[in-house]
């Protein structure tokens, strides 16, 4: 069974209702990154950046997958999927997706702000986290998510997982963020589908450019794919 590797980011949730950084109106438009997504704001000012996160927990509960989601799951009838996403949110979890590599942490999760290797998940009913809520060693709980500066821990099993791709498939993400946007020069020589209706800061003839929303883009990716087999 031939391995497809999925690159996703902001744009496949932005269809379930989850804004980017760059929408109006939306959550993030209402702090600065440097606020609430770095080290240095959580040392300035851990309850902002608490507070923050809490709000972005509501949120997601509040959404479902959208067809994108479902569509990779669908994949895995005849290839096997793998999932390496710069999203925090859990959509492909909640899709039923097997193979899931989360990039930049995970919404759902806290973790020590010593210890980072005790990591706790948060239930839906008890999503909000306060200052004074700490772990069995007695430090604080943070967000389980890699604060901009922060090192990437999941980078090398992704570029593993593209190393070893027959296929690779890029949606809803601009590229424009390294280190994830690295991924792509991993790909050895291998068919490469990229989903977005942006353009996209790659400039290779030989991929298969669909310039189309995640849902939509997907749909054409899974007609594509199956007049292959």
């Amino acid at each position: 069974m031939q391995k497809v590797v999925v690159l996703t980011g902001a744009g496949i949730s932005a269809e379930s209702g989850i804004s980017t950084f760059r929408d109006t109106g939306g959550l993030w438009e209402q702090y600065d990154i440097e606020d609430v997504c770095t080290v240095e704001a959580w040392e300035r000012n851990s309850a902002l950046v608490t507070g923050f996160y809490n709000q972005r927990r509501k949120q997601l509960l509040s959404v479902e997958p959208n067809f994108a989601h479902f569509g990779l799951v669908k994949l895995e009838k005849d290839y096997e999927v793998f999932v390496i996403t710069q999203n925090v949110d859990n959509l492909h979890e909640k899709a039923g997706s097997k193979n899931i590599l989360h990039l930049h942490g995970e919404l759902t999760k806290v973790r020590s702000e010593k210890y980072h290797d005790l990591i706790y998940e948060l239930s839906p009913e008890n999503y909000e986290v306060k200052i004074g809520d700490k772990c069995e060693k007695g430090y604080q709980l943070r967000p389980h998510i890699v604060f901009f500066g922060e090192a990437v821990p999941n980078m090398g099993k992704a570029t593993e997982l593209v190393q070893q791709a027959d296929i690779l498939i890029v949606i809803g993400t601009s590229m424009n963020v390294y280190p994830a946007a690295g991924l792509i020069h991993y790909a050895n020589s291998v068919p490469v589908y990229v989903i977005d209706p942006n353009s996209v800061a790659i400039n290779n003839a030989d991929w298969h450019f669909i310039k189309k929303p995640a849902t939509e883009g997907v749909k054409d990716l899974i007609a594509m794919l199956m007049d292959k087999k």
